[in-house]
């Protein structure tokens, strides 16, 4: 049976080990967001969204001479009636951060807590609906995409009834990623993920490092905005994530009509 077939229907800066890291801490019980009331708007009427990457690290063959791909698996959701698949992504309201939005959106559609890095992937303009005029403005969104390193999974979460979380390998993520600036944001992962991965192993040539768990982490970290989000207070940088205008990042704007 093809891949896609059994799927249940129903259900810039780079990753240093400087970057900050943001602990998501919802609540299980947490309600999932509807209406758009509070959704925000860049200068253009560009709906701006937040969505992340949750990944995992498979367990270590031994084998030293394999690609950063083979050893990572991701999550994505599926939607009612279709086979391909998407990461977990939203509109970004106005009550929140962008790191805020992205960590929602991984529990209310895939039921993921974890750690999300603070840098971006990147930034894409894509369209809601694939209908639409491209010379018009209507539908636009200017979406946020995230790595979120999963440390819990639910057994029940908001969007259940109407999203699967399913966990692949790279190759079958490609394959059945609906959206080509998904598979942009994909593969600027991989990007990322190989260069630390290469960064850690010369360290360790050097110096082989130490390791605290990550409860000490956690409790080290200064609370932000509210009490589901962290960030570690020893970073050099201080910035606000509450508007586009005090981003820090060096990230090139790419467009995608939707597919």
């Amino acid at each position: 049976m093809p891949l896609k077939e059994s799927l249940c229907s129903s259900c810039c800066s780079c990753f240093l080990s400087s970057s900050l890291l943001t602990n998501l801490n919802f609540m299980s019980s947490l309600e999932a967001r509807t209406g758009r009331l509070r959704q925000r708007y860049d200068e253009n009427n560009l709906r701006l969204v937040s969505g992340c990457i949750p990944y995992r690290l498979t367990k270590d063959d031994g084998n030293q001479n394999d690609d950063i791909e083979n050893k990572i698996e991701v999550a994505m959701v599926s939607s009612p009636n279709r086979s391909d698949l998407v990461f977990p992504k939203g509109g970004w309201e106005n009550d929140e951060t962008v790191i805020e939005a992205a960590c929602r959106e991984a529990l209310e559609e895939a039921g993921v807590k974890g750690i999300l890095r603070e840098n971006p992937l990147g930034v894409w303009e894509f369209r809601s609906k694939s209908r639409q005029d491209l010379l018009s403005q209507e539908g636009g969104c200017k979406g946020y995409m995230f790595a979120l390193e999963v440390t819990e999974e639910l057994e029940s979460w908001p969007e259940q009834e109407n999203r699967c979380r399913k966990w692949l390998n790279i190759k079958d993520a490609f394959e059945l990623c609906r959206y080509e600036w998904m598979r942009e944001a994909l593969e600027a992962f991989l990007g990322v993920m190989a260069k630390e991965e290469k960064i850690e192993t010369e360290e360790e040539k050097v110096d082989p490092p130490t390791t605290s768990p990550l409860s000490e982490v956690v409790a080290e970290c200064q609370i932000i905005s509210s009490s589901n989000c962290y960030v570690n207070p020893s970073s050099s940088q201080h910035h606000s994530i509450n508007a586009l205008s005090a981003f820090p990042w060096q990230i090139t704007l790419k467009r995608f009509p939707l597919t």
